[in-house]
């Protein structure tokens, strides 16, 4: 056990961790195209925080987190999730008291305790972003065509835009009730967790997943056929916004969120089986849940780093891999110190350079470039030294270069 991960956990190296760091360069560069800073949070945040925003009634908070006392008998948790913290940040740091939209960025492990599945890890990785401080469905659009730009740069194509309104509190009154009464009609099969989840909160159990109450879910009422005037404007101003920017989408109304602080738009990116890339919504109610003395509305949403993996490889999508050295230099035994001198000038002059660490020959280390796929190759010998003089190999097309020691960067470069 001592030399295995635990379960539910991964190891980043060679070729899958270059592609993850490709993955988060795309991420933090077209954030940055929208202005989005980023924000980082403690791994673990007192318990209470999770509780109140995610949810007591979740099954994240229920059966899947990493609840721990510490030393000073404080309950605290491995987050599940980057929202809650973000929000705490913003509400500890009075980042409401600057003025425009709060826009942030993180990168965060989150850890949840659930049958580990394609995709999807004990220990994930999560990119999300939060909007906080607007209602505005331009908000929501902005969101949607961040998280449509990654896909493109990555290269995906199987995705498609899904969006749906839960409205807000006024329209979810006389929705629950009449869901509440389509679900009294449908007890006796429904599951055991839904029969306990339609007296809490009815919502939730459109999201379950069990087959029979994905069954008779299909035809319960639509949050949208609920819709105050207000809510209706919101989100036919969101589609239009949408249809502006030629982004496509499909009204799906399966897509809910079964917690109170969650109002009117919820969207995921979705593959053709269904699979979700990446899901987010307005939560206005949020801020309000975790700091009752500010009432202040947010959206965003979270994108599993893993999942996005997962995608790459089921399209079949390259989008590299390990970085090569641009220059190896093979070293004869003789010139060992005279040679590191030249590797340490190079790489301070921005060369990434490699060299041979175990006492191989000449024709080993020749070898081990081509392995390493160098793109540049320099054999130092003392003659070389002495002369000041040395060839560089081009290893894609086999052509020398001689120049002097001074200009190999340049040349390299």
């Amino acid at each position: 056990m001592i030399t295995q991960a635990p379960r539910g956990t991964a190891d980043w190296y060679g070729e899958e961790m270059a592609k993850r760091e490709l993955v988060e360069e795309i991420c933090k560069e077209t954030a940055a195209t929208y202005n989005i800073k980023q924000i980082m949070t403690p791994m673990f945040e007192h318990t209470v925080l999770f509780q109140r925003g995610v949810g007591e009634t979740t099954d994240v908070v229920q059966k899947e987190m990493y609840t721990f006392e510490d030393k000073g008998g404080r309950s605290i948790t491995l987050k599940p999730e980057g929202t809650a913290g973000v929000i705490r940040a913003y509400l500890e740091h009075s980042l409401y008291a600057e003025s425009g939209l709060a826009k942030l960025f993180y990168i965060t492990p989150a850890f949840r305790y659930e049958k580990p599945q394609s995709g999807r890890l004990r220990q994930h990785h999560q990119f999300g972003v939060e909007y906080i401080g607007s209602e505005s469905p331009m908000v929501e659009v902005e969101l949607i065509s961040l998280v449509k730009r990654i896909t493109e740069k990555l290269g995906l194509k199987d995705i498609s835009v899904h969006i749906n309104s839960i409205g807000c509190g006024n329209c979810r009154k006389d929705y629950n009730k009449a869901l509440l009464a389509y679900l009294n009609e449908h007890k006796d099969h429904l599951c055991p967790t839904c029969r306990e989840r339609m007296e809490r909160n009815p919502l939730r159990v459109l999201d379950c997943k069990v087959e029979g109450c994905k069954e008779i879910v299909k035809d319960a009422p639509r949050t949208i056929d609920y819709l105050d005037d207000e809510c209706k404007a919101h989100f036919e101003e969101l589609q239009k916004m949408l249809g502006a920017l030629n982004i496509p989408f499909e009204v799906d109304t399966g897509i809910v969120r079964g917690l109170d602080y969650y109002t009117r738009t919820v969207f995921e990116f979705v593959n053709k089986d269904g699979f979700t890339l990446c899901g987010g919504g307005r939560y206005d109610g949020l801020v309000k849940e975790i700091d009752e003395k500010h009432d202040i509305p947010s959206a965003g949403f979270g994108m599993g780093l893993e999942r996005v993996l997962y995608f790459l490889n089921l399209e079949g999508i390259d989008i590299g891999g390990v970085t090569p050295p641009q220059l190896y230099i093979a070293m004869m035994p003789d010139v060992k110190l005279e040679g590191y001198k030249l590797i340490n000038s190079l790489r301070i002059q921005g060369i990434s350079v490699e060299t041979d660490y175990m006492g191989k020959s000449v024709k080993a280390q020749m070898k081990y470039a081509n392995k390493i796929h160098a793109p540049y190759v320099i054999v130092l010998g003392a003659d070389e030294i002495a002369s000041g003089k040395v060839r560089i190999k081009n290893m894609e097309d086999g052509s020398e270069t001689e120049t002097s020691i001074d200009a190999i960067a340049d040349i390299v470069k």
